[in-house]
């Protein structure tokens, strides 16, 4: 990706219509808010409950990663038009119970470790599953799952938080490997994970006691440059994996 990031409101000249997988979510939510301010017309909002923004132009749907045939259902229900813009906005670093990530590989536990690459890793696989054999061959489409800058193997220094690097790595490798199968059949298609920096959600929010003012995100601002990153995408991208400013981050 070279050049400046456009301003926002540039995505809607290129999707009119546009699905967030994890639409209830700090960043997903205000995906949704962003897509919609940005001129996408039609805007499938995924969640497990089914709930999305009350808005003309947003479509609600259900679907959980627990029951894979959720996930078919609802991508069948986006009709003969279906969307050339797919964000799966969905993550977990710590667990409902309370576990991870770890700190060392002595408190690695398998069932933490299975269901944190279940959440972050088999979901959004799923996902693409789907949602890519439906993209158009003859114009632009892109396929953005959020992954992470911990998921680079290169960049890692620090160590820890296995099953989450684990996860976000596994992610990554998808993504390459979907961007070389779909780029067979799917010349200006785009697959891409994206980095949305430190945001102030439920997630981030036991670890952010060493994060500068300056470096936490609001959703919507987090939101608002993921799109503009990916309104500057073009197929030359797919594979990689870029951060909120547009900046690729290593394998």
């Amino acid at each position: 990706m070279s050049g400046a990031l456009p301003v926002m409101g540039d995505i809607g000249q290129d999707f009119s219509c546009a699905a967030v997988f994890g639409a209830s979510g700090g960043i997903g939510k205000a995906l949704v808010e962003g897509l919609a301010a940005g001129g996408v017309s039609k805007i499938h909002a995924g969640s497990r409950s089914g709930a999305a923004l009350e808005s003309d132009g947003i479509i609600p749907f259900r679907f959980d990663y627990d029951d894979p045939a959720s996930i078919a259902d609802a991508v069948e229900g986006m009709g003969e038009n279906p969307p050339a813009l797919v964000i799966v906005a969905t993550g977990v670093l710590t667990l409902d119970d309370g576990s991870g990530p770890e700190k060392s590989f002595k408190q690695i536990e398998p069932e933490v470790m299975a269901r944190t690459l279940m959440l972050n890793t088999v979901g959004p696989a799923l996902v693409a599953k789907h949602m890519l054999p439906l993209f158009p061959r003859n114009r632009r489409s892109v396929f953005a799952a959020l992954s992470a800058r911990v998921g680079s193997i290169s960049d890692n220094r620090l160590g820890g938080w296995h099953s989450y690097r684990a996860s976000k790595a596994a992610l990554n490798m998808l993504i390459r490997n979907y961007a070389i199968e779909l780029g067979r059949t799917h010349e200006q298609a785009t697959v891409v994970g994206l980095h949305p920096g430190t945001v102030d959600t439920r997630l981030s929010e036991p670890f952010q006691g060493n994060v500068p003012e300056s470096q936490l995100f609001t959703p919507e601002r987090s939101a608002n440059h993921l799109l503009d990153v990916i309104s500057a995408l073009t197929p030359t991208d797919s594979g990689k994996c870029f951060d909120w400013k547009g900046e690729e981050i290593p394998a």
